[in-house]
């Protein structure tokens, strides 16, 4: 005999209601392409060796802008605190950092380097000159004596001298506003020496003819500065923009100054160097500055009192 099962609509109703509600589940869940666009804020260096102007970045913003579909900010820090607080807060995603930078963003904020920028930021070295009059023949001769540094954050004007000159006690260490005025300072005897790049010293040498001046010391090679891209950024929008960085037309690259078949250099070295000339900075506007952490120092005179 044949049996008929009767199942009332409404029990019909449950399961349809159902499969709606996880196809609408799912509608709602894919990429928003055409909502509110993410934010890309690029950090931007207008101080050492990565002043800029900021109207060079202005293609390369509206590159990005078109390529992530994303609204894209470019943000100029004026010194290295304000630099430094920009990263620590992660309120860059993008950032073209000199050197210094470079090192504090990576070591500390782990900052992911994309690029290198040997476009505006090449391998040099950071040099110490002397009057070729004075006596003056190794670094541990600057004892007491006056030395004038770049800006701070400068690779080759501020962290590496720093490194070189680490251990001694300065009369007072004083900061030019250019690397020209470090050598009007060398050439009218305002300072015994000075720390500039090999680069500037060259260029700026021949407006000094009637001084002599004589290279004191030559510091190891600084890397070049970088590209990096903040930690807070997911996978699928960093790999985006390193695409669309990497496949820039050439002449928005070289504005930008990062250069995309350049190898990214090895900051082990030179993120120790920084490292260790930072707990030292509290002390370079002293007079005398004594080139040593404040633990060292302490140390020290206790031993000194102790014999």
């Amino acid at each position: 005999m044949k049996t008929t099962i009767f199942i009332p609509p409404h029990f019909l109703l449950f399961p349809l209601l159902a499969l709606i509600g996880i196809f609408g589940l799912g509608c709602n869940s894919q990429p928003k392409t055409n909502s509110t666009p993410d934010h890309l804020t690029i950090g931007v260096i207008s101080y050492g060796e990565g002043k800029t102007s900021l109207d060079k970045y202005e293609r390369f913003k509206d590159y990005i802008a078109s390529q992530t579909r994303s609204m894209v900010d470019l943000e100029p820090a004026y010194n290295e605190l304000q630099a430094i607080d920009q990263i620590r807060n992660k309120k860059w995603e993008l950032v073209f950092a000199p050197p210094g930078l470079a090192a504090i963003a990576i070591g500390k904020e782990l900052y992911i380097p994309l690029f290198s920028m040997e476009g505006v930021s090449n391998r040099q070295r950071s040099l110490l000159i002397v009057r070729e009059d004075k006596p003056i023949t190794k670094i541990s001769d600057l004892a007491n004596k006056t030395v004038a540094l770049g800006e701070i954050g400068s690779a080759a004007g501020y962290y590496v001298p720093l490194y070189d000159l680490y251990g001694l006690t300065l009369a007072e260490i004083r900061f030019a506003p250019t690397p020209k005025t470090v050598l009007e300072w060398i050439s009218d005897g305002t300072v015994d020496a000075g720390a500039i790049s090999e680069q500037d010293f060259e260029l700026h040498r021949r407006s000094f003819r009637e001084t002599k001046f004589r290279t004191l010391h030559t510091s190891r090679w600084i890397p070049s500065g970088l590209m990096l891209l903040s930690p807070t950024v997911d996978r699928n929008q960093q790999q985006e923009i390193q695409k669309a960085m990497n496949d820039a037309p050439a002449d928005i690259a070289a504005d930008a100054g990062y250069v995309p078949a350049a190898k990214i250099p090895n900051y082990q070295e030179f993120i120790k160097l920084v490292e260790k000339v930072q707990p030292i900075e509290a002390r370079v506007k002293q007079k005398p500055a004594v080139l040593l952490p404040e633990t060292s120092t302490q140390q020290k005179s206790s031993e000194q009192a102790s014999n």
